[in-house]
């Protein structure tokens, strides 16, 4: 299917297309793809706002739940007029005044083992930045049972971390946390500007790839440390008897 550009389209990305690799080939693959995003709150909102402003052209956003006043300090596609009201209501409305020119499908769900498939089924790349680790392994188990690309993004405190799973080439979640941590909680320190910057780098990994262009962190991990301004990148491992992903055979990234 050929998803052509507009001349507002044009006018619109000009300065990303002139990005080298992009040009109009890279913005009618945006323009064309869709994405999931688990959780659209202090991380995963971000990424859905740097999608939609990049013309990612179809975002899937699940997330339940009416918003806190303590979801303020972090959750930029939310208002202090909309507290204890519904966060998907404000999440669609943004994301839409930001562009009107893409589909914003808004879904009151968390991801969990009993949706998890069908939350997949609705998008080719899968963005995981929920807190829970329930949640975060049953959407690792369907993203590589589906064979679409998962972008992990997480953080604590003044350090966050970012990586990309590719079925059939990297590990997967699972690989190295099979199982829910047991003294892992839904609340944890957080500033906003730390969960933006795992944002960001979580969706220029969305746009990577689609596009094609620079190279994902496939089967690495970035982890940054703002307390001290360190970056580092390690590798990760790929284990033969990993539930979520062994026995797939290698497949090229979306």
């Amino acid at each position: 299917m050929t998803h052509e550009l507009t001349d507002e389209d044009r006018a619109m990305y000009e300065w990303q297309m002139w990005v080298p690799g992009v040009g109009e080939e890279g913005q009618r693959k945006l323009k064309g793809a869709s994405v999931l995003i688990s959780r659209v709150g202090g991380l995963g909102g971000l990424v859905a706002l740097e999608l939609a402003a990049a013309g990612v052209g179809r975002l899937v956003l699940a997330h339940a739940g009416n918003l806190r006043a303590s979801d303020l300090n972090r959750q930029l596609l939310q208002t202090y007029d909309h507290i204890g009201r519904p966060r998907m209501e404000s999440i669609v409305r943004r994301l839409r005044e930001i562009n009107p020119r893409i589909e914003i499908v808004g879904i009151e769900e968390n991801v969990s083992e009993h949706n998890a498939a069908r939350l997949v089924k609705e998008a080719g790349i899968v963005v995981d930045a929920a807190p829970m680790f329930e949640e975060r392994l049953a959407l690792n188990d369907a993203a590589m049972a589906q064979r679409k690309p998962m972008v992990e993004c997480s953080m604590h405190a003044l350090e966050a971390s970012v990586t990309t799973f590719i079925p059939g080439s990297t590990g997967c979640l699972r690989c190295y946390v099979p199982v829910v941590p047991p003294t892992w909680k839904r609340q944890f320190p957080v500033f906003g500007a730390v969960s933006g910057t795992a944002a960001c780098i979580g969706a220029m990994e969305v746009i990577k790839l689609i596009t094609g262009i620079g190279r994902p962190l496939a089967g690495e991990m970035v982890t940054i440390d703002l307390g001290i301004n360190t970056w580092r990148k390690v590798k990760l491992p790929r284990r033969e008897d990993c539930r979520g992903c062994a026995g797939q055979a290698e497949v090229p990234p979306a």
